[in-house]
């Protein structure tokens, strides 16, 4: 995903305390054109610094969870506005923006042994 140019400060503040993903350093080679890398479990998330930045609204990243309540809250303590959207057969999710408007889903399976979502 893009972020603007001198937003890393805010983008690091958002995805480590209020997502509360780890930042990874990027490789040296990669890491002269700015920009900052996180991982949370198996998903890593790669901003990138664009400078005729347009925030990604429509398609966007879709993060399998869980706790997907402890998550909700943890955002809207930090003021992060959350938006429902129609439902998706045997899994909760909802939708957030970080702070340059790029829209991240968050889907959790009802039950345990629900398998991920399946592209088609």
């Amino acid at each position: 995903m893009g972020i603007p140019p001198g937003s890393e400060e805010q983008a690091r503040e958002f995805y480590t305390t209020a997502l509360g993903f780890e930042e990874i350093p990027k490789p040296p080679h990669l890491a002269v054109r700015g920009g900052l890398w996180f991982r949370t479990g198996a998903h890593q998330v790669h901003l990138g610094i664009e400078p005729e930045f347009h925030a990604m609204e429509r398609p966007h990243v879709a993060l399998h969870v869980e706790g997907l309540a402890e998550l909700r809250a943890r955002l809207e303590r930090h003021g992060v506005t959350i938006v429902e959207d129609l439902p998706l057969p045997g899994f909760r999710r909802f939708y957030a923006k970080d702070p340059f408007g790029n829209r991240l889903e968050f889907v959790e399976p009802e039950h345990k042994d629900t398998e991920r979502p399946r592209v088609m």
